[in-house]
């Protein structure tokens, strides 16, 4: 079994997906708009250049997503995409990347479990926890 995030958007996919193929050194593989499928005679026009799948290829580990239809979105809640870092340096740096134009919920500092933590909502909506240097736990 293999288990990844799948992220929902309104209408900003593309461009989230581009911020995280440059932030997470990632490659996205695979992309298409509703207006690319076979769907697309069942939506309507402005539906079109939305995202209705996309996967992100970071190492061996997959981040997926796509917009929502028109009308259908609903903020994400009770969940956060969890991201860990063996190098400190690193986490500082992709925390710094997911922070801009969002909100940072604790600031990236060395706590007792780790040498750096911290949580933050990206400018797309997305809660990440960002986790470095783990010196306990999992």
């Amino acid at each position: 079994m293999k288990l990844n995030p799948y992220l929902a958007f309104d209408g900003q996919c593309r461009e989230a997906f581009d911020f995280y193929q440059q932030t997470l050194n990632g490659q996205i593989s695979f992309m298409q708009t509703i207006g690319e499928s076979p769907m697309a005679a069942s939506m309507p026009p402005e539906a079109h250049n939305r995202i209705m799948h996309v996967t992100l290829q970071i190492g061996d580990q997959v981040l997926q997503g796509a917009d929502a239809p028109p009308g259908q979105f609903t903020r994400p809640a009770g969940f956060c995409v969890a991201l860990h870092f063996d190098d400190a340096a690193e986490g500082q740096r992709v925390f710094d990347a997911l922070a801009q134009n969002g909100v940072v919920q604790m600031p990236f500092q060395e706590t007792f479990w780790a040498k750096g933590f911290g949580m933050v909502i990206d400018q797309f909506g997305t809660p990440w926890i960002v986790n470095a240097g783990q010196t306990v736990g999992g």
